[in-house]
């Protein structure tokens, strides 16, 4: 067989079987748990709610890398279609839905908006700012009929084994009891980067950006850090529990790893009967879930009734409906139902659903292009907002509010908002397995804004994240 990679392309002939008996009940969090080893593993996990599809469980890419964009001119939509074009769909066994090989990976906020020369901070970690690769190896659930596949690339071209070498491997694996877990335990206290005082007058100087009419809104955020001991794969198993949604993923690399409890989608790419369909969904309002019964429904409502939180969604809706714009059939442009309430383990949040049908000759990733970073978690209008916040955090956001993305061979897109997330960073040098463990929460500012309420609403959107970083204790 030809090695194509000395031509640059791979190719994806695809070899599938259906997993049974125990097995074929593993959740894929489960499966990542098993298969820790594989090089560069990637899960997006539909864990609960609305809608729960299917998840995907990704490992040993390829052997290229993602190509070095630097920051400041957003994802370079170019860049990523070239990168995906490296592999080639070539027919085989019948493929379940969703994914049909390509890339996956993590896109940072700092890239910025496409063509925008944006001055943007560093991040802290100094993680690059996209990382994944491309995958011919992965396993697909299901998750309405709990049916979970196993897809492997016949040769694809960088010389791995053969295929039924590299199934028994992962069926092998797979058989293994959940290892035996080496326990979380923080190594210090959870220092918040910003106190509440400093946060409080940020938001006052966002306030007054509003009142000199340079933006209309901008989504504040603080970073929350912690060392600790342990796996990120088990730590990510705990924020599962803590923190389901259906938009989470997790995504290792060398030296570090993001650990998402995202319930926000940023894009979702899909071909019908007419064509290629985008959908975006905006989570905009929050409100803290009650102690009681009666007080989680009054929570619930206070917030659909909300005139700060509905004007919050109402201007990321028509933010978010003019860079779909961009890339639409005239007149395709449609809102769904406004305001939507959905609830999670912690927060109450208000939703709305905007798609379009995708204007001839574009695809996925340039509505990708047009929507990235997302308009929830920059604010409007979203280059100068994306300035204002710069100036005010004084740091670059890395992964937390950039995204976790598929793009595909068959042209399918989805994209969550990295919101809900931890990022892991290695730290070798003060112990084995010590790490320091980073998280962004805050909140979109108005005029309406009052701070001291923001500052409590970023608290109860950390709190699973927090706990989550408690260990077992």
């Amino acid at each position: 067989m030809k090695d194509e990679s000395s031509e640059g392309c791979f190719r994806f002939r695809p070899r599938v079987i259906e997993l049974d008996g125990a097995r074929g009940r593993l959740e894929l969090f489960e499966c990542l748990s098993r298969l820790r080893e594989r090089r560069r593993p990637c899960l997006l996990d539909s864990a609960s709610g609305v809608p729960r599809r299917f998840s995907l469980l990704a490992f040993d890419p390829l052997p290229p890398a993602p190509p070095p964009i630097s920051s400041g001119g957003g994802p370079r939509v170019a860049a990523l279609r070239a990168f995906l074009g490296r592999l080639r769909f070539e027919e085989g066994d019948p493929l379940p839905p969703w994914f049909r090989g390509g890339f996956l990976g993590a896109l940072a906020y700092d890239l910025g908006v496409e063509g925008e020369p944006l001055a943007l901070p560093d991040e802290p970690f100094g993680f690059p700012l996209v990382v994944g690769g491309l995958y011919t190896d992965f396993l697909v659930r299901d998750e309405q009929a709990a049916r979970t596949w196993l897809v492997l690339g016949e040769e694809p071209g960088d010389g791995r084994e053969v295929v039924d070498e590299r199934r028994e491997r992962v069926l092998a694996a797979l058989e293994h009891p959940w290892p035996t877990p080496r326990g979380l335990r923080p190594r210090g206290p959870l220092t918040r980067c910003v106190e509440a005082a400093e946060q409080c007058a940020r938001v006052e100087r966002a306030r007054a950006a509003i009142a000199a009419g340079e933006i209309y809104q901008a989504n504040l955020a603080y970073r929350s850090t912690r060392l600790v001991e342990g796996d990120p794969v088990e730590l990510y198993a705990r924020l599962r529990r803590l923190h389901p949604g259906p938009y989470l993923g997790f995504l290792g690399w060398e030296g570090g790893a993001l650990l998402s409890g995202s319930p926000e989608l940023l894009l979702q790419v899909e071909r019908d009967e007419d064509g290629l369909r985008a959908l975006t969904r905006p989570i905009k309002g929050t409100s803290r879930r009650g102690d009681t019964a009666e007080q989680d429904r009054a929570s619930a409502a206070g917030l659909l009734a909300s005139a700060k939180d509905l004007a919050e969604l109402t201007m990321i809706v028509d933010l978010e409906r003019n860079d779909l714009g961009r890339v639409a059939l005239p007149g395709s442009v449609v809102v769904g139902d406004f305001p939507r309430l959905e609830s999670y383990a912690t927060v109450h949040h208000l939703v709305a659903d905007v798609s379009a049908r995708l204007a001839d000759g574009l695809d996925g990733l340039d509505v990708l292009g047009s929507l990235f970073p997302g308009g929830s978690i920059t604010g409007a209008p979203k280059l100068r907002s994306m300035e204002v916040i710069a100036d005010l955090e004084q740091e670059g956001r890395g992964f937390s509010y950039g995204s976790l993305v598929l793009a595909d061979t068959a042209g399918t897109v989805l994209a969550n908002i990295l919101i809900r997330t931890l990022l892991w960073r290695a730290r070798a040098e003060l112990g084995e397995n010590v790490a320091e463990v980073s998280y962004r929460v805050g909140g979109g500012i108005t005029w309406g804004s009052d701070a001291l309420a923001e500052d409590q609403e970023s608290l109860a959107k950390g709190e699973a994240l927090a706990r989550t970083l408690e260990g077992e204790a």
